[in-house]
Formats: C-alpha cells, structure tokens, sequence
C-alpha cells in the first residue's frame, strides 16, 4: 500500500480551519465541486468534482477542532476504501494541519498525480484562510 501526506502550518484559528476541512460549505471553497453531508460519524458526504466524478465517502473520525476523517465507498477504483483525513493542533499561534491520505492499493501514476494534486488544493485551502482568497473551481490546479 501507498499513502499520502502534507504538514504545513495556518495562520488561522483552529475552529476556522476546523470548518474548512470538515463541512461542505468548506471544502467547496477549496477542493470538491459541490458537496453534502454532515460532520459527524457515520454520516455520509456526497462530493461533486465534475459531471462523472460524483464520489460517497463516510466520516470515520469526527472531534471538533481536532480530527476529522472520510473513507471513500463509491468514488475512483484506486480511491475506494482510502481515507483521507486531517489532524489540527494549536502551535505556536498557528494551525499546524497534518493531512493524509491512505489505503492507496498501490504507487502507481493515479496516485503521483493525486500526491501533486493535494498540494496544490492544500495550497489552496492555506491561502482561503489565511487571505479570504477565492479559486473557482474550474482554475483550481491552475493558480
């Protein structure tokens, strides 16, 4: 198996970086097209990224302001059953993010693709909270 991860810090509050990764109106702004669903385990997320890219996820884990987790049950074959998922702790007045995503079957070009591709939406999600910057979605691997 192969697995994904990105440390960066936030000049953000927590609770505000908390929003961002774990409600729909959140992730809208900096990765999925158009989402639903409700912070809270075993609920499902459906997440839009384009007319054949319409995924299910379930959340695994969910503390406020601390963790929170969505494994895929109906979305890409390599991204099915992975989870993705976010740890939050307070440094040194910054939000420091510890984002994964594991249970990749194998390293293969899917998955070096999806390894650039979160940072640049990781990127993303930094610059929305740190500067109420807005990407739409269509120019999001783009900026």
């Amino acid at each position: 198996m192969a697995d994904l991860f990105h440390y960066f810090p936030v000049n953000a509050p927590i609770e505000k970086v908390f929003k961002s990764i774990s409600t729909p109106k959140g992730l809208d702004t900096w990765w999925s097209k158009s989402s639903s669903g409700r912070p809270e385990i075993g609920a499902h997320y459906q997440l839009s990224f384009g007319p054949e890219y319409n995924w299910t996820a379930i959340v695994t884990i969910y503390i406020p302001n601390n963790e929170f987790e969505l494994q895929f049950t109906d979305s890409d074959t390599d991204w099915n059953t992975s989870k993705v998922g976010f740890m939050l702790k307070n440094k040194n007045s910054l939000t420091e993010i510890h984002f994964y995503h594991t249970g990749w079957k194998e390293d293969n070009e899917h998955f070096r693709i999806s390894n650039y591709c979160w940072a640049m939406y990781l990127r993303i999600l930094k610059r929305n909270l740190e500067f109420g910057e807005e990407v739409p979605y269509e120019d999001r691997l783009n900026v």
